[in-house]
Parts: C-alpha cells; structure tokens; sequence
C-alpha cells in the first residue's frame, strides 16, 4: 500500500481502532438479529441453521465457516489481509458475546428495537471496517472473486446470499420479517454511512 493511500484512509492507529471497533459492531449487531427472534440476515440464516444441527455456538460456527469460505479465495485469486484473518476470529466471538448478554425472547417492540439496532449496527460496521483498508472479510471476498470473473456486484451477491439464505432455511435457521428488513435497509444504510466515514 502507498503511504499517499494510507495518508487518504489514516494512520495505523486509526485504522486499526476502526478495524476493531467495526468486528465487535458487526458481531453485537448479528447477536441484536439473532436474539430479536424476528429473522436473520441470509449468512445468519445459514450460521444459525448449521448451528442448531451441530450444537456449536452461532458464534463458532460463524468462525469455522468464515475460515472455511477463504479456501474459495485461492481459485478466485483473492489475498486475505489482516482485516480478513480478524473478521474470521472476532466477528464470531462478539457475536456470541451478544447473544449471552442480551436478555432472549424479547417483547416483539423489544424485537423491532432489536433489529433496527442491529441491521444499522452491522451497516455502520461495514463502513467501519472497510474503510480500514486491512483486507475484505471473508465472505466478501467470494463476491468481490467473482467480479473479478465478470459477474456484476448485484448478481455476485444476489447469487451469495440467495444460496446461504436457502441452505440455512432448510437447516433451520430463521427467516422472518427481519430477514426482509435486512435486505432491504443494511444497503441503504451502509450507503448513508458512508457520507460521515469515507471509504477512501
């Protein structure tokens, strides 16, 4: 990296604060989801199902899968930075933090609360941590793979998340009215986020 693009997204300090402090966003926002009881986002859709068939925590298994999806970035060329190895590890960890700290089965206000909490937890997370410039998280870097071979963004994700939202579906994961509300906002948000974190 260039020390004019490090300069541009900031000092290694900085980045790192935002690393970090964007991993544990992510992780307390997937545990607001997954403890709203209204519906998960699709890969949490998929964590959740495996992990109702395994017995693991969602947490865990949140790591295994994010370690096992970075062998789909040698065919695709990708190159896993440091943000990448800690969105496998940490984003797991915090998740499970979460869903242990947070009260279960909230009142179904508590449960809006919970998912508008969450879905702008994890929009103003991705910001965070992209803007980082440490490397893409894993599941990310499927995507941004696929690009690369000529598929468009909308399609390469579409395609993703259509896939993981269907596997964990038929594990048992839950989709619901907060699944929608995830797909629908997390894109909007991470977009007006953006205004107050540059990407760049």
């Amino acid at each position: 990296m260039s020390e004019a693009t490090v300069t541009r997204i900031g000092s290694l300090p900085t980045r790192l604060l935002r690393l970090y402090g964007g991993l544990a966003l992510y992780g307390t926002g997937i545990g607001l989801q997954v403890e709203s009881g209204l519906g998960n986002g699709p890969w949490d859709v998929f964590h959740q199902g495996v992990a109702r068939w395994t017995g693991l925590s969602i947490g865990t298994v949140i790591i295994i899968v994010g370690a096992l999806v970075m062998f789909a970035w040698i065919p695709l060329r990708q190159r896993p930075g440091l943000g990448t190895i800690s969105n496998v590890i940490f984003v797991g960890l915090f998740a499970d933090a979460a869903i242990f700290l947070l009260p279960s089965s909230p009142a179904p206000l508590l449960g809006w609360l919970y998912v508008a909490l969450g879905v702008s937890a994890i929009a103003l997370a991705t910001v965070l941590y992209i803007s980082a410039g440490m490397g893409a998280g894993p599941r990310d870097g499927v995507m941004t793979g696929l690009v690369r071979l000529g598929l468009s963004v909308r399609l390469s994700r579409f395609l993703i998340e259509i896939t993981v939202l269907a596997a964990g579906w038929l594990l048992g994961g839950l989709v619901g009215l907060g699944t929608l509300v995830f797909a629908l906002a997390v894109g909007p948000l991470t977009q007006l986020f953006t205004r107050w974190i540059p990407l760049r």
